[in-house]
């Protein structure tokens, strides 16, 4: 029997807060070992379909694309509606959607279901940290975050093993319907269990969610493509993004809860802690893109040993990050995001100088500097960012948080795309010396919140219990 109301304004009440973080994780899970697997197989899934690797690209680009437009609308419209209205139908799109996966029998079926896959990816991403924060007593809100990093990073260790031994034993339907028990018991946990909060209730904005739309499918997309492909269609993606964004920028000025959430970026906290995930995300990403090429075309490492060689990195992540949480409830941010970035800028310094005949363990252990640097980064910069939004705006706060990664990541591999592009792969150490001083740059931005004043306390959350 749940506890008074009063007594569960600060999170959810126990045993209902446990059963709500086991659906979040699953969901969770659910939806990181979908694209690690995906990436993984892609060169499986085009062959026994008699696609090109041009095209089979789509079956990522699909879903990605999906989850980029979707991200800040679907934010908004959590905090008009209520999250679990969100979350939940998201869970159930992304269940059916997996279904949809492992049933194509052509490469333009198994697309339009990773689109239909990718809405609901999208509404899942978008209210995860609102329903975090929702879930969890403001004392524990770092911890709990901490502990969805773990599972993140978990989850995206086992991707690439478990895709490999199902390929081994069954064909690559199955995948995909891998999806469909964790889909189900996060449904039947999460109806009863996710905290409920309701929404403002205002109209949604139409034309706005279109411009935003546009904004980041045609900047992110656009840059992509310009990485690939060079000036062109890119190029002119990229400039109808930003005129979307001004767009949008002008639409919104002097709302209250705006799609692109200004409100929160003149909040000085906030706006230092999504450019200290930007930055970050921004060296992560160049490293992740450069080091299978280092490995592979430097280094003459197989495909196989170079999943094994950057293991360690988000295992690392997943020790840390947990520690890192509860560190987050009593020590400033800005102070643990500095020192741990440092780290992973000296991991990446280090892998930077391996020279041309490294030991594997040479290998290895700088990728477990630069997993727990980043571990002791990310769940404390997060708790900042979602405990600085005013309580109403926590779905905008978390449609912002996944939307500064996507950036960060972007930009990283659009990097690296116009070093190949110039320099060829040789480059790749180079690359990681560049990736160890924007981290360096990350970590200044991080301890510039030391000067900030924070929030007296993280925000008592009162859901509306069902």
């Amino acid at each position: 029997m749940e506890r008074p109301q009063a007594e569960a304004e600060d999170g959810l009440p126990v045993p209902r807060r446990y059963w709500s973080v086991v659906s979040i994780w699953l969901a969770l899970t659910m939806a990181v070992l979908d694209g690690a697997i995906a990436n993984v197989a892609l060169p499986v899934i085009a062959g026994q379909l008699g696609a090109s690797p041009s095209a089979s690209v789509w079956v990522i680009n699909g879903y990605q694309l999906t989850i980029t437009v979707l991200l800040l609308p679907l934010a908004a419209l959590g905090d008009r509606i209520g999250y679990k209205c969100i979350y939940i139908p998201g869970l159930a799109l992304f269940t059916l959607g997996s279904v949809a996966c492992a049933v194509s029998g052509s490469l333009p079926m198994l697309i339009a279901a990773r689109v239909f896959q990718g809405i609901g990816a999208a509404c899942i991403m978008s209210m995860n940290a609102a329903l975090v924060r929702a879930t969890y007593p403001a004392s524990m809100l770092g911890r709990g975050i901490g502990y969805n990093a773990m599972v993140l990073s978990m989850s995206a260790a086992t991707g690439p093993t478990l895709a490999a031994l199902i390929l081994s034993v069954a064909s690559w339907h199955w995948l995909f319907l891998i999806n469909l028990p964790i889909g189900i018991a996060a449904l039947a946990v999460g109806r009863k269990a996710l905290p409920d909060p309701h929404g403002h209730g205002e109209l949604f904005d139409w034309p706005s969610a279109l411009l935003s739309a546009a904004m980041m499918g045609g900047f992110v997309f656009g840059a992509e493509m310009f990485a690939r492909e060079g000036a062109g269609l890119g190029l002119v993606l990229v400039i109808a993004g930003l005129a979307g964004g001004a767009a949008l920028i002008w639409r919104e000025r002097g709302e209250a809860n705006p799609m692109m959430p200004l409100d929160l970026l003149r909040i000085p906290i906030f706006a230092l802690s999504i450019a200290t995930s930007i930055v970050s995300f921004a060296a992560q990403m160049l490293a992740y893109v450069a080091i299978p090429f280092l490995l592979q075309s430097v280094l003459g490492r197989s495909v196989f040993a170079t999943g094994l060689l950057m293991t360690p990195w988000p295992i690392a992540v997943g020790i840390a990050a947990p520690f890192a949480g509860r560190l987050a409830d009593r020590v400033p941010s800005g102070l643990l995001g500095g020192i741990g970035l440092a780290i992973f800028a000296v991991g990446l310094f280090f892998l930077s100088r391996l020279g041309e005949s490294p030991a594997n363990f040479d290998i290895a252990w700088r990728m477990a500097v630069c997993g727990l640097g980043f571990g002791l980064f990310q769940s404390p910069n997060n708790r900042t960012l979602l405990s600085a939004a005013p309580k109403p705006r926590s779905g905008a706060a978390g449609g912002m948080l996944a939307t500064a990664r996507l950036l960060g990541q972007t930009t990283g591999a659009v990097a690296v795309g116009l070093a190949f592009h110039l320099a060829g792969v040789r480059v790749t150490p180079t690359l990681l010396l560049f990736a160890s001083i924007v981290a360096l740059v990350a970590a200044g931005v991080s301890m510039l919140r030391l000067r900030v004043e924070p929030p007296s306390r993280v925000a008592v959350y009162r859901p509306i219990l069902d």
